[in-house]
């Protein structure tokens, strides 16, 4: 028996349940009493007539966020980083076009910049930095890119060297997330690699691409997919290539998962090729994924209003629902209604989301921006909150699409109460954070406490980890909150 100021503890053998519990009902005690506090601070930011972005960036930055689960490893990696690889690898810079090169002769003038010469020189370093990611693009004038052309162009700069550290880009984004008390990222990483051409000669890939676009059904399509799932999977280069990906990314992840945080990735199939590979890309996507616990999804990539996209979308979809039939253990998170009035014509508003859901049965939905041109939408609304959660991509709607403020759909969505997720899309490109993406959605719409609580939960109970992991993550989060709101409650009684 103790006497701590004043107060009796019975902490004998005999007693130790009950002092334990008088313990667990102080701290839980406590974690009201900051928890509230907490809540009242926030709402004391949000409630301002002009909300003050500066405590909200404090807040956002401290605040435990769980994970990223929309986004994209090239797009996250920052020019800077990019840079550093291509100085690394004693590559160059073509001044005519702010491209990587090789070799000197390979430049317009026989040259060449190195990194440091590009360096040196600020005007054409800014002007690299604006055309490497949306830096500096306050409007779009007439002597640039219109802003979505400007975002995917951006790829093809970097393109070259992305690949080349990618166990250092893994560990930089590791880095930076942990400071930002992120604690699981489910990155889109990159393709496996499965060739076509490597099966197939060109004259059958565009017979076998004719007859899946003349398909008039899923059974039809299901008819002809069956006969390349036949042929792959007696391809020793196909399984060659799945193997390749799958040692790189064994070994490309040794070290990043610790006790504070997981990283697990999708591969994907980009819109705009010949149906032949795309199917390819996806079902080679989905066997890895099979294989492997680190690849846990397979997504589909590239700008959605391109011309190929607009064509092929209901027949991308049937080849998930064919896919999903056979491995309804993989994650499909999909790009879908990343489109706004006037980008394309208003008939290829109306379904994108819905045959997301209703032919490829896709558990998350990137982007879903057009929203309110969709057909159905009380349905689609009904299905998307039983069935689905959006991915919000705050900044990059904005500069991309032209969508933000109230013209984004994102009150619709929490109005009918469909689960949502908060991520960066490509941190890299945007030069933005998970903290800067709540500070826009607090700041836009005074999203209270309790609801940012239940989006940052949403990250791990949406994503497509384990149910072990999903548990863990769990754990650390509440862990987490408790001691944010702990230091919360302590600064908002020194700030008042």
């Amino acid at each position: 028996m103790k006497r701590v100021n004043g107060a009796l503890l019975l902490c004998g053998a005999t007693v130790m349940s009950g002092c334990a519990h008088m313990s667990n009902t102080a701290q839980n005690s406590d974690h009201g009493r900051h928890y509230h506090k907490t809540k009242r601070f926030y709402q004391e930011i949000i409630n301002q007539e002009k909300v003050d972005v500066s405590k909200l960036n404090l807040f956002f930055t401290q605040m435990p966020k769980g994970g990223d689960i929309h986004h994209h490893y090239t797009g996250s990696i920052y020019t800077e980083t990019y840079l550093e690889w291509v100085d690394a690898k004693g590559w160059m810079i073509d001044k005519c076009n702010l491209k990587i090169i090789r070799a000197a002769e390979d430049a317009c003038d026989g040259k060449g910049l190195t990194i440091d010469q590009l360096m040196s020189n600020n005007a054409l370093y800014r002007k690299l930095l604006m055309v490497w990611s949306n830096k500096d693009y306050a409007n779009h004038y007439h002597d640039q890119p219109p802003p979505d052309a400007n975002f995917f162009q951006t790829f093809g700069y970097f393109g070259g060297v992305s690949g080349q550290y990618m166990d250092t880009g893994l560990n930089i984004l590791k880095t930076r997330a942990k400071k930002e008390n992120v604690s699981y990222i489910e990155t889109m990483l990159r393709k496996v690699g499965a060739r076509s051409e490597n099966v197939f000669n060109e004259d059958q890939i565009a017979q076998i691409s004719q007859r899946l676009r003349a398909a008039k059904d899923q059974a039809a399509v299901d008819e002809i997919l069956e006969q390349l799932v036949e042929v792959y999977d007696n391809s020793k280069s196909f399984d060659k290539a799945i193997k390749k990906y799958l040692s790189k990314l064994n070994k490309d992840h040794q070290g990043i998962d610790d006790e504070h945080f997981t990283m697990r990735y999708q591969t994907y199939a980009s819109r705009t090729s010949n149906p032949v590979k795309v199917f390819t890309d996806l079902y080679s996507g989905y066997v890895a994924a099979d294989m492997s616990p680190l690849v846990v999804g397979v997504n589909i990539v590239a700008p959605e209003n391109n011309h190929i996209a607009l064509r092929d979308y209901t027949l991308h979809m049937r080849m998930y629902n064919f896919l999903k039939r056979k491995y309804p253990d993989v994650g499909r998170s999909l790009h879908a209604g990343e489109l706004t009035l006037g980008m394309v014509r208003p008939k290829n508003l109306t379904f994108h989301i819905n045959e997301a859901r209703s032919i490829a049965k896709a558990q998350r939905i990137g982007h879903g921006v057009d929203l309110p041109y969709e057909e159905k939408p009380e349905e689609l609304l009904k299905d998307l909150k039983e069935n689905s959660a959006i991915e919000i991509n705050l900044t990059s709607n904005q500069f991309i699409l032209g969508v933000d403020k109230e013209n984004h759909p994102y009150q619709i969505y929490a109005a009918y109460g469909v689960p949502m997720v908060i991520s960066t899309d490509d941190s890299g490109v945007s030069r933005n954070n998970l903290s800067g993406e709540y500070v826009l959605l607090a700041s836009r719409y005074r999203v209270d406490y309790p609801t940012i609580k239940k989006y940052v939960y949403n990250s791990i109970d949406y994503s497509f980890l384990s149910d072990d992991d999903k548990r863990k993550q769990r754990d650390l989060l509440d862990k987490s909150f408790h001691q944010f709101e702990a230091e919360i409650a302590r600064l908002s009684e020194k700030m008042h």
